[in-house]
């Protein structure tokens, strides 16, 4: 087993390996990738080409082929979930970073299967992309040896875990969004308070990240409407530490537990 860890997008991005990390050239290539991101959407840099927009420096309507392509993305999802998920701030302002970071860990995976790595984890912030050699698909019951885990953490205890959910061929991404750890950093539906973190595991991580936001931004409605559209498996939490689970994932927590 071998990691690869380097700052990014104002959080940590981890390359974990099954075999030796690759080359420097190809981890160079991952980086840039990252930076490339960076320079473009961060809401951190006064040059960066989504905050010239948001100054008026810049028109999207002259933006890059990226940028266009990102914002697309993030509207389309806008209207699958009902507007639960949004890339415009109460403020006005056009922030892209909830889709961002699942297209940078989308492209890092890209890149090293065309680079014909395999067995890898690609994390970015706790969010998940997996490649490996995996069994039978099952969630419930014991875990192979061979398989990719990931923990969930408990947002009551951060040095606690409420599982570890092992990847199948069906759920290669896992994604949280929650309120522990940044606070109150999604704009949320009124009737969306009572939950502090949501998982979601599903089969690419951009579906896993956008949704985990989606659900804890419109609360129970998007959270109907996102199991009953997508092939996920979600966890919420919500304030009273109550649990909430698709039943796959409950299945696998209560054989955990036993």
């Amino acid at each position: 087993m071998a990691t690869h860890v380097f700052p990014t997008m104002g959080t940590v991005a981890s390359l974990r390996f099954r075999g030796e990390v690759p080359d420097r050239n190809l981890l160079q290539d991952l980086h840039d990738h990252f930076e490339e991101l960076e320079q473009r959407f961060s809401l951190y840099r006064a040059d960066s080409e989504i905050s010239r927009i948001n100054d008026g420096s810049s028109q999207l309507t002259r933006a890059s082929e990226s940028m266009l392509a990102a914002y697309d993305l993030a509207l389309r999802w806008r209207t699958d979930t009902g507007g639960a998920f949004t890339p415009h701030r109460p403020d006005g302002l056009l922030d892209l970073s909830g889709v961002v970071k699942a297209l940078a860990i989308h492209d890092a995976g890209g890149i090293l299967r065309e680079a014909g790595v395999r067995d890898w984890l690609v994390t970015v912030g706790g969010d998940t992309l997996s490649d490996g050699t995996l069994s039978d698909g099952t969630l419930a019951g014991g875990v192979d040896a061979d398989r990719w885990t990931a923990g969930i953490v408990d947002p009551a205890d951060r040095t606690a875990l409420l599982c570890a959910v092992p990847f199948d061929d069906r759920w290669r991404a896992i994604a949280t969004s929650g309120t522990a750890e940044r606070g109150e950093h999604v704009w949320r539906r009124p009737e969306s308070g009572h939950l502090v973190q949501v998982t979601v595991l599903g089969p690419d991580i951009i579906t896993a990240d956008v949704l985990a936001t989606a659900i804890l931004a419109g609360g129970t409605e998007t959270l109907d409407l996102a199991t009953d559209t997508w092939p996920i498996d979600v966890l919420c939490v919500a304030a009273d530490g109550g649990l909430a689970m698709t039943p796959r994932l409950r299945d696998h927590y209560l054989a955990r537990a036993s």
